[in-house]
């Protein structure tokens, strides 16, 4: 029986498709002269994992060692995914970059318990697709019915509710993302390869990543770790020192093509997933709102070896038909090179201000309208041969996949 992806390989770091809050939003774009790589906006470090971490406190059994205490902690609090998946004749792309069947069968992941209603996060890939899901609670073996409360695909999320007694639940305490820093501690508790609650700890390794989402779309503010996470690790939480979840487990790069831990994977920032909780709840999906572009991140050296007239913005690679920015009258680029081995189409407009903010990057860009909602009015200030002109964006709402 097929395993549930659990990760996918790192885009391209020269060019990739990103379809982020706007849609294909592709964020590489690097200096071509000069040999550049963009690493997406993020810090690394090459501190070694921690097996223990300092704290506070000790616990009452007198250990200082902070992975036993959260695990013990929070341990109850992660459960075991079963979905009983459709099956179909297609055959689709799974998280890691690999061709799988569906043909049915069962796959697994993690979630975890937040309140005392028997709401479960976890991620939308783990359950997608699937006819019936089951959960497991803490350490019981007992199987509990769920019911699939809301989905995001968009920031690969998912609600379900559980109907099981109050004493069976332990919800672990959400955590605040945007106070984490590189070299922070963490603890990824989970469910790697059907192993039940499997403990893995490591550290912050990176913040600001970028990641695609399995419907195509782009995920901000990405926690980076260097923690092992594996399939089935997938919807499990990311815990900082104090206990506190403060992601979401969702993703690896596997490096040469494998799908084992290569010691770098990607968690959904649960301030992200904070917001969309309500949406989830009373409406069964969020909205985000769309641009429908393609483009690249202008730097100096870029705009040096194409001769551009700005050192930075966004050059528009392509325009989504009859999209918001289609409809507003911006132009996508008209010649195509390979650079790098990757198509690039140049001459499109290229975008300098929003809303009368200077937009530096793709990735500004993407945050700009992950900020916004459908139905929000986008000032755009563009170049298109030499001339500055504006245009007067509504945005749209980001279709389910970016194709």
């Amino acid at each position: 029986m097929p395993e549930q992806p659990s990760s996918s390989k790192l885009r391209s770091p020269f060019f990739s498709a990103l379809l982020g809050g706007l849609v294909v939003a592709v964020v590489g774009l690097i200096a071509i002269a000069a040999g550049v790589v963009d690493s997406g906006g993020g810090t690394t470090t090459t501190v070694a994992t921690p097996l223990t971490a300092p704290v506070d406190a000790k616990s009452e059994d007198g250990s200082s060692n902070v992975v036993n205490q959260i695990y013990k902690a929070d341990g109850e609090g992660v459960v075991f995914i079963e979905s009983q998946l459709e099956a179909t004749e297609s055959e689709f792309l799974n998280p890691f970059g690999e061709p799988e069947s569906e043909g049915g069968g069962t796959a697994t992941g993690s979630g975890f318990v937040i309140d005392g209603e028997g709401h479960i996060l976890t991620n939308n890939h783990v359950i997608e697709g699937a006819e019936k899901v089951t959960v497991k609670l803490g350490k019981s073996e007992k199987t509990h019915p769920a019911e699939v409360v809301g989905t995001d695909p968009g920031t690969d999320i998912a609600l379900l509710k559980v109907d099981a007694p109050a004493k069976e639940l332990h919800p672990l305490t959400l955590g605040h993302s945007s106070e984490t820093e590189v070299g922070d501690p963490v603890v990824a508790i989970g469910n790697p390869f059907g192993l039940d609650r499997t403990v893995t700890s490591g550290i912050v390794s990176a913040l600001q990543r970028q990641i695609q989402a399995p419907n195509g779309f782009s995920i901000n503010h990405v926690i980076q770790t260097d923690a092992a996470i594996n399939p089935g690790n997938s919807g499990g939480p990311l815990i900082d020192a104090e206990g506190e979840v403060i992601g979401i487990n969702s993703q690896i790069a596997t490096g040469g093509g494998g799908n084992g831990n290569v010691g770098i994977g990607f968690a959904i920032p649960i301030d992200t997933i904070r917001s969309e909780i309500e949406q989830l709840k009373t409406k069964g999906e969020v909205e985000h709102a769309f641009l429908g572009i393609s483009g690249g991140t202008i730097t100096p050296e870029l705009a040096k070896a194409l001769n551009l007239p700005v050192e930075e913005g966004v050059l528009v690679q392509q325009v989504v038909k009859d999209g918001p920015a289609d409809k507003a009258g911006l132009e996508a680029g008209s010649t195509t090179a390979t650079i790098n081995g990757e198509e690039v189409r140049l001459g499109g407009d290229i975008i300098t201000e929003a809303n009368g903010e200077k937009v530096k990057s793709m990735e500004e860009l993407v945050e700009q309208i992950q900020d916004s909602k459908p139905g929000d009015k986008l000032e755009l200030t563009y170049l298109r041969g030499g001339d500055k002109k504006t245009a007067d964006v509504t945005l749209g709402t980001q279709p389910d996949s970016s194709e």
